[in-house]
């Protein structure tokens, strides 16, 4: 539930939410720039005033957007957690989480709106760099577990290597898009994974060889 609209009427949460559903669309195809109230309204059939009401200004609305979109994204990776054991499995799920998000033929919301970076409002500034940051921690917590566990075998620090990870989903997401072609995405992520298996796990998992 959306923090700032715990205390509202169901039906005006309702209304609420239909707007960010539109809002959210609009960034990850468009941009935070490239879309106006008047979008929003006109898809929902109402005043631009009623949008007012729930949302003063744009950057309300916008940082509004990436509270949601951080605590679902929260909340999925703490899915991966609870229900996938070894972090080889995590760091596919976690990737797998992005092709969802290009299988609609949409981007990243964060992503999109780092592209926006220089003309977003300081708070709404703040909220993308918070969810890069949570990113970059649940991955790093991963790596490190995957390198105990000996799972995964990588030079530099947990850190370096999750702002990889991140860098090059985000990366293969924005290029695959123009080509409306998956299978980049999915062969870009194939591969990134497989530089981080180490070899002992990737032995043991592979088929036996017959004589």
């Amino acid at each position: 539930m959306l923090k700032s609209m715990e205390k509202r009427e169901p039906e005006r949460l309702t209304t609420a939410t239909l707007i960010l559903d539109v809002a959210e669309r609009l960034v990850q195809i468009r941009g935070f720039n490239a879309f106006s109230y008047a979008d929003i309204a006109a898809e929902l059939k109402m005043s631009k005033a009623a949008l007012h009401y729930h949302f003063v200004g744009k950057a309300e609305l916008g940082a509004e957007l990436i509270n949601r979109y951080t605590m679902r994204f929260d909340a999925a990776l703490a899915g991966v957690e609870a229900r996938l054991p070894d972090a080889p499995a995590r760091l596919a799920v976690y990737s797998d989480l992005y092709l969802a998000v290009l299988l609609e033929q949409k981007m990243c919301l964060c992503g999109m709106l780092a592209t926006d970076f220089e003309t977003l409002p300081d708070s709404m500034r703040a909220g993308v760099v918070a969810f890069f940051d949570k990113n970059e921690e649940w991955l790093s917590r991963v790596l490190k577990d995957g390198s105990e566990e000996g799972t995964l075998e990588f030079e530099e620090s947990p850190s370096e290597i999750a702002w990889m990870i991140i860098s090059c989903l985000q990366g293969a997401m924005l290029i695959a898009k123009p080509y409306g072609d998956t299978s980049k995405f999915k062969s870009t992520a194939r591969h990134l994974f497989k530089g981080l298996r180490a070899p002992t796990a990737m032995t043991l998992r592979s088929p036996a060889v017959k004589g």
